[in-house]
């Protein structure tokens, strides 16, 4: 007989897995601006700052650039526009840091003013 009076036990989720589930903070990919989420993305959902859809491949966690189809998910169907609404099955919420800011070219475009500078 087993500990649990012959019994099997319910799947026991760990604590900080079932409250992702049931809310996550997130971050829009296309605005940086924190989006909650409770449960399921919609495929219709909309980030409220900025309009742009949420149930997209750049939002998605298995979403990556450089694999191919540019998703980690091996049984996903190709999606042509990865920032618009999609009706894939496996997609999850990523939790991806806020896109930092692209001070580059800035950064690039002072120094060269600075370097052809008018001199008086």
């Amino acid at each position: 007989m087993s500990q649990f009076g012959g019994r099997r036990p319910k799947k026991v989720l760990p604590f900080n897995r079932v409250f992702r589930m049931i809310f996550s903070m997130t971050v829009c990919h296309f605005c940086g601006k924190p989006v909650a989420i409770e449960g399921k993305v919609k495929r219709t959902e909309t980030c409220p700052a900025c309009q742009s859809d949420l149930h997209c491949c750049k939002n998605c966690a298995f979403y990556d650039p450089f694999a191919h189809n540019a998703c980690r998910e091996t049984q996903a169907e190709w999606v042509a526009r990865k920032d618009q609404a999609n009706f894939c099955d496996f997609f999850v919420f990523g939790d991806r840091p806020a896109p930092a800011s692209n001070t580059l070219p800035d950064a690039a475009r002072k120094k060269l003013d600075d370097l052809f500078k008018k001199t008086g």
